[in-house]
């Protein structure tokens, strides 16, 4: 156990990985992220009204983006979650494997342990493989990344494969800067939707 942990700490830098994802990302894009630090790490890579942040929710991040995914089909949907937030959420993994919407895309951020929490050791930093258990799930393209190499390769799976893709990226614990996006929920709610739907939010209110 303390090797695997040990190891992690050598691994990819999770703001500097979220960054690379999003990159070279187009209008049609649309990104969801759980609490905590991947919702930090999205909103240093650009704050835009193609992000939604959960901010709480704890678990529901991929059913949200599953049904984003279902209702959009023309928009590629990228899910940002902790390790700790997809354990809790384990069962939307089913759920999408056997929807299969083909715009959905899966990022685990994993150190391994619940960092919203005090730093406790989490499943992944137990020897938990979300990436296999998706795979058992239905998902045809599921990998586990720990190289700049490997990111870099799949970087593009990410955003244009047919899904339901899933990536979880193996990161270290360095602290990151909290970059903290707008909070409000009702603001949030509003800007995204006039992202996917534009002046038809603001007719139907």
């Amino acid at each position: 156990m303390n090797l695997i942990m040990t190891q992690q700490t050598t691994l990819l830098n999770r703001r500097l990985a979220v960054k690379r994802i999003l990159r070279d990302r187009k209008q049609d894009v649309l990104a969801v992220t759980s609490l905590g630090n991947p919702t930090f790490d999205v909103a240093a890579a650009g704050d835009t009204p193609q992000n939604f942040y959960l901010w709480g929710a704890m678990g529901g991040a991929v059913t949200f983006g599953l049904g984003i995914a279902l209702a959009q089909p023309k928009k590629r949907v990228i899910v940002f979650v902790g390790d700790g937030e997809m354990m809790m959420g384990l069962g939307s993994l089913a759920t999408v494997g056997v929807d299969k919407p083909d715009n959905l895309s899966i990022v685990v951020i994993d150190n391994g342990y619940y960092a919203e929490t005090g730093m406790q050791l989490a499943h992944a930093g137990r020897g938990v493989d979300i990436s296999s258990i998706a795979r058992a799930a239905g998902f045809e393209h599921a990998t586990t990344i720990t190289t700049a190499g490997e990111l870099e390769e799949y970087v593009e799976v990410i955003l244009k494969t047919k899904g339901p893709v899933l990536a979880t990226v193996k990161v270290g614990t360095d602290p990151e800067a909290t970059c903290l996006p707008p909070r409000d929920g009702p603001y949030l709610r509003s800007r995204f939707r006039e992202a996917l739907i534009g002046d038809r939010a603001h007719a139907s209110q």
